[in-house]
């Protein structure tokens, strides 16, 4: 499960980073998305999980990153108005991704080569459903044990 000890897994990643102020208590490799009408604190926006239409909905993805300033690692989540990190990839990086079970405790499996589309409402990846907009990341490992609150998952952004 996961690949390394940090969220993002390609040695040279060509994204954009930013910073902001957290909205809830995410754990890192939780996707993530602006918060509306929310003026900036110190210059820096606020970012929540996601709020869409449905699962799958196109949008910008934006990967919490674990907070190393602080000497947080990937399993640790963020408190509520913390100063975030966040991630923009590009088509082709790696990233370890949160990835939930939809049924109870440990019911869910993910299989190299599945595609995952973005929860609304958590955040988290979910297996792909019906005709999603957006299918953002493909599993690059095979992981038996996906549990309810989400399994860091090692996957590749589609761009997608």
């Amino acid at each position: 499960m996961a690949k390394g000890n940090n969220i993002i897994v390609s040695a040279e990643p060509k994204g954009v980073f930013k910073e902001g102020i957290i909205d809830g208590t995410p754990l890192p490799g939780t996707i993530m998305q602006l918060k509306a009408a929310t003026e900036p604190i110190g210059g820096r926006h606020t970012w929540e999980v996601p709020n869409y239409d449905a699962d799958g909905d196109q949008r910008v993805v934006a990967v919490l990153l674990e907070d190393r300033l602080q000497g947080k690692t990937k399993d640790d989540a963020y408190a509520d108005a913390d100063r975030c990190f966040l991630y923009f990839p590009i088509a082709g990086e790696e990233l370890n991704v949160r990835w939930f079970a939809t049924g109870t405790a440990t019911s869910d499996s993910v299989a190299i080569g599945d595609f995952g589309i973005v929860d609304d409402g958590t955040g988290l990846l979910t297996d792909t459903t019906s005709s999603p907009e957006s299918e953002p990341f493909q599993s690059l490992e095979t992981v038996s044990d996906v549990v309810l609150t989400g399994t860091l998952v090692w996957c590749m952004y589609t761009g997608h």
